[in-house]
């Protein structure tokens, strides 16, 4: 379980806190407008009504104390600037911040944060890739070259084994689990042999996953 600070409920800030909350972790959320915080409630108990700017009421937070703090703030970049800057100063250990734009992600990152998130961008491409590439069904950004994919089996890979088609040399890409109807399999052995209906969980770059999907 983790302590964790939620600076902000507004839709985002709100999704972050419930999921939080529903993997067992511990959340404080911080909401300058009242009305906001009270609509709220149902998902969070511990709010605090507050400006997250003002360096006494984040002082008074002992932030320091949290293993993590997010600012889910998107629609005001200098709050979340300085709301970053703030924390830092205080002691909090890691930082999440949100971006709307690649600039601020950058100015974000100068200025302390550890880690910045694009909301709606990263939701958006999380969609196009999966609806809109053949035999694609989910994936998860790693970094800047690399993400997990949910593939469809090729079917020239049916009836043969992983050590058989040599899949990490020639394809470029590791093997993390096969799912068959609904059930995950993690880290199948070599001589696993692939079948018709069965999907992978893949970890490889953009480029050798279309080239396997197409």
């Amino acid at each position: 379980m983790k302590s964790i600070l939620v600076i902000g409920l507004g839709r985002f800030g709100r999704h972050m806190a419930r999921k939080f909350i529903e993997e067992g972790n511990e959340v404080l959320a911080v909401e300058r407008n009242e009305e906001r915080a009270d609509s709220a409630i149902d998902i969070v108990q511990n709010i605090q009504i507050g400006d997250a700017t003002d360096e006494r009421f984040i002082q008074s937070l002992g932030v320091d104390n949290f293993d993590l703090c997010a600012i889910a703030i998107g629609d005001n970049f200098q709050t979340s600037l300085e709301i970053t800057v703030l924390l830092k100063d205080m002691g909090a250990p890691f930082v999440l911040a949100r971006a709307s734009r690649d600039i601020h992600k950058k100015l974000l990152l100068r200025n302390g944060a550890d880690y910045v998130v694009y909301g709606e961008r990263e939701l958006a491409e999380r969609l196009a890739v999966k609806f809109g590439a053949d035999n694609i069904f989910d994936y998860v950004v790693l970094d800047s070259e690399y993400a997990i994919y949910e593939i469809a089996t090729p079917n020239h890979w049916v009836g043969k084994s992983i050590v058989e088609l040599s899949v990490r040399n020639k394809y470029k890409i590791s093997i993390l689990a096969t799912k068959s109807e609904g059930k995950i399999y993690p880290l199948p052995h070599p001589d696993h042999v692939f079948e018709r209906g069965e999907n992978l969980i893949v970890m490889g770059d953009a480029g050798s996953i279309r080239n396997l999907t197409r």
